[in-house]
């Protein structure tokens, strides 16, 4: 379900980006999308009330998951933003830094020191990072400071949101829980962009039909698979799982966006591949002989 999530997510730069040439902005956009998703997974959750909608929340909870939500709204409009500014590529190797922000977070927040194998897997993802983000050509270090913070701010807080959607909510349906998580991403983007929002939308039938499909893809689906996998295997595994992102944005942007892909930047996605391949064979193993 993480990796599922994570190669649907991975789609979303090069739909954004179209997007921006019919003349929408990362406000708007990340907003319709939270906004449209959360309509959605609510639907879902009002029909399967008594089925499996589950008990109610505690306040605690409800908060809880409103907050975790507010960070990946955070997540996609900074790094919509980022993509204003800076190449998807650029913006999508940044990105991939949550991996390590999330084990960091995880070192010094609950004291779970990451092991060898996690180590040498990210080591692999960042040498694969760098080469599939074509770093390494002539000229790549022509960019924008604005871009890179603000999606270097989108890495960090996606590992917060990997890290608390781990432990929160443990015992919480995945229709209540992605719900509550899609509100709270729509509040905290229009309480950052609520002038924007209000004054300066492209509201329409043409942009109604981009918010549902990238709602769909990029947002409801995710967000549903994230609340239902993530707890079961934790950030760290998570985090490893979803830099299958990366290699899928590259691809997308190809066929989308028919932008060039060197043989270089192939190389670097066969590297995070079999990265993230060698990890799941081994947590698989220690699952096994734990069991």
């Amino acid at each position: 379900m993480v990796l599922l999530g994570g190669i649907m997510y991975g789609t979303m730069s090069s739909f954004v980006k179209l997007s921006y040439a019919s003349g929408y902005h990362a406000a708007e956009v990340s907003f319709s999308l939270s906004l449209s998703s959360a309509v959605l997974l609510g639907a879902v959750l009002l029909l399967t009330t008594g089925k499996a909608g589950g008990r109610r929340l505690t306040g605690k909870e409800l908060l809880s998951l409103l907050i975790v939500g507010g960070t990946i709204g955070l997540t996609n409009f900074l790094y919509y933003q980022s993509v204003s500014y800076i190449s998807a590529s650029l913006a999508i190797v940044i990105l991939m830094q949550f991996t390590w922000f999330s084990l960091l977070l995880e070192w010094l927040i609950f004291r779970q020191r990451p092991g060898k194998p996690e180590l040498v897997t990210i080591l692999f993802i960042l040498v694969g990072t760098v080469m599939a983000g074509n770093l390494l050509q002539a000229g790549a270090l022509s960019f924008s400071w604005k871009g890179i913070a603000l999606a270097l701010a989108s890495s960090f807080t996606y590992a917060v949101y990997i890290v608390a959607n781990s432990r929160v909510g443990k015992g919480v349906k995945w229709q209540s829980k992605s719900t509550l998580i899609m509100v709270g991403s729509t509040l905290a983007i229009f309480i950052i962009n609520a002038q924007t929002i209000v004054a300066d939308n492209h509201f329409s039938e043409a942009f109604l039909l981009w918010a549902v499909f990238l709602a769909v893809v990029g947002t409801t689906i995710p967000t549903a698979l994230f609340a239902a996998g993530i707890p079961k295997i934790g950030a760290s595994t998570s985090a490893i799982l979803m830099t299958i992102e990366f290699p899928v944005a590259v691809l997308c942007a190809y066929l989308v966006l028919d932008e060039a892909v060197s043989p270089v930047q192939i190389a670097g996605i066969i590297v995070m591949l079999a990265a993230i391949s060698a990890m799941n064979y081994y947590k698989s193993l220690k699952t096994k002989k734990e069991s």
